[in-house]
């Protein structure tokens, strides 16, 4: 069993997709993160717009859910990563997956990833730069189906 973390403003027990944005990392989905810091930052977030901050726990059987599920993985930084970033960055379709598991674009890779969209550096200077971020991974459920059906809600820590 993997345990996933997602930071929000309140606690999420059931995740719903009709509460997401399309203009994010890897376009509409559930986000969740292995790395309980990563979910601990995005929940700090709220707790300073909102006035309060929650971090919700949930496990998965990865390899169950890699059987039956259809899955797309970026192990890196990379110039399909990139792509794939921008084009749902911009509300471009993200294929039909039902979890993308990849590098966040949090606020340091966000910064070379603004110089690189505003034509200061090419692609792959923005790669390289990017080379020295150490990458913290999410995952993001793209179908209610495979949220319900695998995604078990264990809990939650209020911040």
């Amino acid at each position: 069993m993997v345990k996933l973390y997602h930071g929000s403003f309140t606690a999420v027990p059931s995740p719903d997709l009709s509460f997401s944005r399309n203009t994010t990392d890897f376009g509409k989905g559930f986000y969740t993160t292995t790395i309980q810091s990563q979910a601990e930052k995005w929940a700090a977030r709220y707790k300073i717009r909102k006035g309060s901050g929650v971090v919700s726990l949930y496990e998965i059987d990865e390899d169950e859910l890699r059987k039956n599920v259809t899955v797309l993985e970026f192990d890196s930084y990379s110039v399909e990563w990139l792509d794939f970033i921008i084009r749902c960055r911009r509300g471009e379709s993200a294929g039909n997956y039902d979890l993308i598991i990849g590098c966040v674009a949090n606020d340091d890779v966000f910064n070379t990833l603004t110089i690189y969209f505003r034509g200061f550096i090419d692609k792959t200077e923005a790669i390289k730069r990017l080379r020295y971020e150490k990458p913290n991974i999410q995952y993001c459920f793209k179908t209610q189906a495979v949220i319900d059906k695998y995604l078990i809600y264990k809990g939650n820590t209020v911040l």
